[in-house]
């Protein structure tokens, strides 16, 4: 049996203030429903129409009939509070976010259970970073209650778009930024925040197949004082080039270095990294303030802490890692995050080295414990499920 007093002890350090976040209860849907009115699409898609488009989903390509809105202006706060028409926007070429990338943005899905009934996972979590990152660019906070308001409104507006194939879900995309037409440095006096849904498939669509990383030692995600803890578009931005050079090494993503030392494993574009050690032992790079705490990281360690497992927030050194996977005593690296859920990393590539992992016990048995929560086929102990509509 897991020594419970251990692992209370052992996650007690390893919460972070979006982990305690996260625990808040939130209100039951039917309180916050109605907060963003429905404006009803005029011409939403046919049942054909939308039948066709949730066939053979990939990701983040087709979207949904609505979209919630709201809009704050400096000096009254936030109001038009809605869920609209999926529309192309109007926007001022001097829009702010064009020339100075004031914007942040969230994701989370929805997941369609066996009764037909639709489910969040942790949206308290989100709401909570969606603000961190608002905070760190120069934004206007939403209320919690009202950014899972819009999730609630736009789902159920949406709800026939929730696919229930082995995988599928409802991504979730709420975004703000600074439309407010000038050219000068400084935070926007108006900012608009939407949330669109699109129908989606698996983000690697070859499920739990390892995957190839390179190693970037020129480039950098972030560094000390930036954006690095926030969900903005300038981070993953800059993930691009590097990403592209990736491919051309056939590797499917890019894996950062710290900007300091350029010595230390940080992240990948858009996931997080856990090592699993011969011991058991499951160690993930320590939150410096350029890593991105996701969600499902969160989540996990709450899974591995209870489950007895001993999970270390540590630095981790590429050479360290290196040498460990050679002696043995490192058996499987995983990536995790909402698009994907986890990822065996199969291959480190990087200037000098290549090398190759074999082991994906740990992560199948993370797949299969968090996707069954989600998905509503085994008990959720944690009280990490919403429901929608």
């Amino acid at each position: 049996m897991p020594d419970t007093t251990a692992a209370a002890s052992m996650l007690d350090g390893l919460q972070t203030p979006l982990a305690r976040a996260a625990a808040v209860p939130v209100p039951a849907a039917d309180e916050l429903a109605g907060r963003f009115p429905l404006t009803p699409n005029p011409a939403p898609a046919t049942d054909a129409e939308r039948t066709q488009s949730l066939t053979g989903l990939h990701f983040g390509t087709v979207f949904t009939d609505h979209m919630a809105y709201a809009r704050w202006t400096r000096g009254t706060g936030w109001g038009d509070h809605g869920v609209i028409p999926f529309a192309n926007l109007s926007l001022s070429p001097g829009a702010a976010v064009l020339h100075y990338s004031q914007e942040v943005f969230e994701g989370i899905k929805a997941y369609r259970h066996a009764d037909g009934s639709v489910w969040t996972f942790r949206p308290r979590y989100n709401a909570a970073r969606f603000n961190a990152s608002a905070r760190r660019l120069a934004l206007p906070e939403l209320p919690e209650e009202d950014f899972i308001a819009s999730l609630v409104d736009l789902v159920r507006a949406d709800a026939t778009w929730v696919p229930s194939g082995q995988g599928e879900s409802l991504y979730l995309r709420p975004f703000a930024f600074a439309s407010e037409p000038f050219l000068g440095v400084h935070a926007s006096d108006v900012v608009d925040y939407y949330v669109i849904a699109s129908p989606a498939g698996a983000y690697f669509p070859d499920g739990l197949k390892p995957i190839s990383i390179w190693v970037s030692s020129e480039y950098h995600r972030a560094g000390r004082g930036g954006t690095g803890a926030a969900k903005t578009g300038g981070n993953y931005a800059a993930s691009l080039l590097p990403q592209i050079e990736a491919e051309a090494r056939e590797c499917q993503q890019v894996c950062f270095l710290d900007d300091v030392t350029e010595q230390n494993i940080e992240e990948l574009g858009g996931m997080n990294i856990m090592v699993v050690d011969a011991d058991g032992t499951v160690r993930t790079p320590r939150l410096t303030g350029t890593i991105l705490e996701g969600s499902t990281r969160s989540a996990i360690i709450r899974m591995l802490c209870d489950a007895g497992r001993a999970v270390v927030e540590e630095t981790i050194s590429l050479k360290g890692l290196l040498a460990d996977i050679a002696a043995g005593r490192v058996t499987e690296v995983f990536a995790c995050g909402t698009a994907a859920v986890v990822v065996p990393l199969g291959r480190l590539r990087g200037e000098g080295f290549d090398v190759y992992l074999e082991g994906s016990e740990v992560t199948r048995q993370v797949y299969d414990r968090l996707t069954d929560i989600q998905y509503g086929r085994q008990e959720d102990p944690y009280n990490w499920m919403y429901r929608l509509a």
